[in-house]
C-alpha cells in the first residue's frame, strides 16, 4: 500500500533507435544535402569557369599584337587577366567607327571585291557575312521567335526557333499551295545541333517564349521550366528531401514493427 508521500512513477525511457537506422538516416541526409549544396554551386561554377575560359582564350588571341611596350605584364609582377579582351573591345569599336566614313567604306568595299574573286573564299565569307548582319544588326527577328511544331510523330510536340522564309526559288519548288517557313529544332543537351527544315506556316504554334528561356529548357532536358525562381526550385529540392526522409523513415519503422515468422519444430 502506497502513501501520499510516495513520488509518482517515473516513465521509462525511450528505447534508443538501432544503429543500422541512424547509419541509413545520416547517409540519407548527407546525401540530399550534397546534391541540395550541388545545386546550389554548380551553375556559378560552370559560369565562372566559361567566363574565365572566354577572356584568357581573347587574351591569347589578342596578346601577339600588342607591342611589349603597351602591355601590363612588362612593368607589373604579374599579368591582368582580360586586358587582351578590352583591346579587342576598343580595336573593334575603333574598327567600326573607320568603316562608318567614307574612306572605311572605300577600303571595306576593295577588300569584298578581291574576296569576291576568289572561287572558294567567295562562298565563305558571303555565307559569314550574312549570318553576322542577321545576328548582330538588330533589326531582324531571326531566331528570336520560338514555337511548336510536331515532330518527331503525331502527337509529340518540340520546340523550334522561328528563322526567315524560305527564298522565292525553294518556296516555288515547295509541295502545295500554303507559305513555309524555315525553322531550326535544336537537339538536347547541345543547342548548337539540330535540324534545319522548311515547314508550313500553319503547322506551327507559335508561343510567347524566349530564345533564351528555349535554350535553357533544352539543355535541361525540360528540369528547368521559364519562369520559375531559383529560390523556388531550392526549396522544393529541400522539402522533397525532407518528404524522402519521412517516407524512408516510416518505410524502415515498418519493416522492424513486421513480426518474426513462426519456427516450425
Amino acid at each position: 500500500m502506497s502513501s501520499r508521500d510516495d513520488p509518482p512513477p517515473q516513465p521509462e525511457p525511450p528505447a534508443d533507435p538501432p544503429a543500422e537506422t541512424t547509419h541509413h538516416g545520416l547517409m540519407f541526409r548527407f546525401r540530399n544535402y550534397f546534391l541540395t549544396g550541388l545545386v546550389v554551386a554548380g551553375p556559378v561554377a560552370i559560369t565562372l569557369y566559361i567566363t574565365w575560359w572566354f577572356v584568357t582564350w581573347v587574351d591569347g588571341l589578342v596578346r601577339p599584337f600588342v607591342p611589349s611596350a603597351y602591355r601590363p605584364e612588362t612593368y607589373l609582377p604579374f599579368g591582368i587577366p582580360g586586358s587582351g579582351l578590352i583591346v579587342a573591345v576598343v580595336g573593334l569599336t575603333l574598327l567600326g567607327f573607320l568603316t562608318a566614313n567614307l574612306i572605311g567604306r572605300t577600303l571595306v568595299d576593295l577588300g569584298e571585291r578581291i574576296l569576291g574573286r576568289i572561287p572558294a573564299v567567295r562562298a565563305i565569307y558571303r555565307g559569314l557575312k550574312q549570318v553576322f548582319e542577321t545576328l548582330f544588326s538588330g533589326k531582324g527577328s531571326s531566331l528570336r521567335r520560338v514555337g511548336l511544331v510536331e515532330f518527331p510523330s503525331p502527337g509529340m510536340w518540340s520546340i523550334v526557333l522561328i528563322s526567315q522564309p524560305p527564298s522565292t526559288d525553294i518556296a516555288n519548288s515547295l509541295p502545295g499551295q500554303e507559305d513555309h517557313i524555315s525553322v531550326f529544332l535544336p537537339c538536347a543537351p547541345n543547342p548548337t545541333t539540330g535540324f534545319f527544315f522548311y515547314v508550313p506556316k500553319s503547322k506551327i504554334i507559335e508561343i510567347d517564349m524566349s530564345a533564351e528561356d528555349a535554350a535553357t529548357l533544352i539543355m535541361s532536358a525540360g528540369v528547368v521550366q521559364p519562369g520559375s525562381d531559383p529560390q523556388k526550385k531550392v526549396a522544393a529540392l529541400a522539402n522533397m528531401a525532407q518528404a524522402a526522409r519521412i517516407a524512408h523513415a516510416g518505410s524502415e519503422a515498418s519493416s522492424n514493427l513486421q513480426p518474426e515468422p513462426a519456427k516450425v519444430e
